[in-house]
């Protein structure tokens, strides 16, 4: 318990020492967030991330409050918007699939490096269906979401552009064609036959390969930048 401080005419010790850190004071500093407030916060985090795996991102604040074991307005409190949710759960996650991009750079040759890349990051989306929602573009647009993914499209883009420069890819190829490849492939990640996909993505892969002296034209352009940027958040 705090010690009395002792009575003395017009003195008062505390007016001459500066606020402690983390105390709220008329200063404006922050007021400091408690323990148990940062605990549950996490629990509600954890549970999310198991939900959204499980069932995707239309999970309902009540099963991932059941989930965390805490109150459904204890949700709400921490995360009003479920875009604050997604964006805590997520952000991360599209970190890791920059990281993943880097890491097929080292690949010995750029045909190789998009095979493992686009196998790694469909075999994370068979074990996630949150992420397969944020990456087909259902997650609530974010700022912050934007910009974690806006790090992801230069990686891609510069797996690809290796891969053309050593004719492993048709020239005509774009990033945007990429992202919608695997957006399409990510539809065949299901619990029922969740190696579908591979089977697929050997099919998409030799279609890129140009591995005819000539190749039939491309009876469309590619998505432009900003329509794909649409369709990948849900518009």
């Amino acid at each position: 318990m705090k010690a009395r401080t002792p009575r003395l005419a017009s003195v008062n010790p505390a007016s001459n020492r500066a606020p402690a850190a983390n105390d709220p004071r008329k200063d404006g500093s922050a007021k400091p967030i408690r323990r148990d407030v940062l605990r549950n916060r996490q629990r509600v985090v954890d549970a999310a991330s198991e939900a959204f795996a499980e069932r995707g991102l239309d999970v309902g604040y009540d099963e991932i409050a059941q989930r965390a074991a805490v109150g459904v307005g204890t949700v709400y409190r921490r995360f009003p918007q479920r875009s604050d949710l997604v964006v805590a759960v997520f952000e991360k996650r599209i970190d890791t699939l920059v990281d993943l991009a880097a890491a097929a750079a080292d690949q010995p040759t750029g045909a190789a490096g998009l095979q493992w890349f686009l196998e790694e990051i469909l075999r994370l989306q068979t074990r996630d269906r949150g992420l397969r929602d944020v990456l087909a573009g259902r997650a609530p647009r974010d700022e912050r979401m934007l910009q974690a993914r806006s790090r992801l499209a230069p990686a891609v883009t510069a797996l690809l552009e290796r891969a053309k420069r050593e004719h492993a890819v048709r020239p005509d190829v774009t990033g945007a064609d990429i992202a919608a490849l695997t957006m399409s492939l990510s539809l065949l990640t299901t619990a029922d036959q969740p190696e579908l996909w591979q089977r697929y993505l050997v099919l998409v892969l030799d279609g890129l390969a140009p591995t005819r002296a000539s190749f039939t034209p491309l009876p469309a352009p590619p998505p432009a930048d900003t329509l794909m940027a649409d369709l990948l958040h849900g518009h």
